[in-house]
């Protein structure tokens, strides 16, 4: 009998396995020509995904010249826009004083994708609703089902589930695992990274 951490890896081996590469590689696609275009990088997320949000907006500047941004590293505005308009309107109302346009692209990392229904991440289905009124590109990162970030997007990666019981865990794990092969791609990667230049 394995135990928990055997089957914690065990269980990753299969997910990695079962991810779509052709997704990957549409999404690389798609954000490489946005870029390439002069349009900017939105990344959204709530809880654990507003700390990814933060690294790879990190990554996709320093690495890839890709000008990008996260609502949630300005806590100051993000939270005065929670208090004075709720959190359902506090993206995309970011999304709007930032102008978003036709140009730019918004990247979603969640673990359900949102769902208006059922009253989960609708901060997330508003912002994707004006980015695609205004015509911007919209990709995600997501497990379950995809949620509403799935039928909205023009590439979308689902993490596959392989235990109900650790949906969260493997989602967000795997989410740091496709955005650092994104920025490694070499369709969108400029920058050597420091300990790969090093000799």
């Amino acid at each position: 009998m394995m135990n928990f951490s055997e089957n914690y890896i065990q269980e990753s081996i299969s997910l990695l396995k079962d991810l779509d590469t052709h997704s990957i590689e549409n999404m690389v696609n798609g954000l490489s020509r946005v870029r390439n275009n002069g349009g900017r990088l939105f990344i959204l997320g709530v809880g654990g995904s507003a700390g990814h949000a933060s690294h790879a907006v990190n990554d996709f500047r320093k690495i890839c010249d890709f000008e990008s941004y996260t609502p949630t590293d300005n806590v100051s505005e993000l939270t005065a826009r929670v208090n004075d308009e709720g959190w359902d309107t506090a993206f995309s109302e970011w999304l709007k004083v930032s102008r978003i346009s036709s140009k730019d692209a918004v990247l979603v990392f969640s673990v359900g994708g949102g769902n208006r229904e059922k009253n989960i991440s609708v901060n997330l289905v508003k912002a994707l609703e004006l980015s695609k009124d205004v015509g911007a590109a919209i990709f995600g990162i997501v497990g379950k089902d995809g949620g509403f970030t799935k039928t909205v997007s023009e590439a979308c990666v689902v993490i596959p589930s392989v235990s109900s019981e650790r949906m969260t865990p493997h989602t967000e794990g795997f989410c740091a695992v496709v955005w650092h092969l994104l920025v490694s791609h070499p369709a969108l990667k400029k920058t050597m990274t420091k300990w790969e230049s090093v000799k």
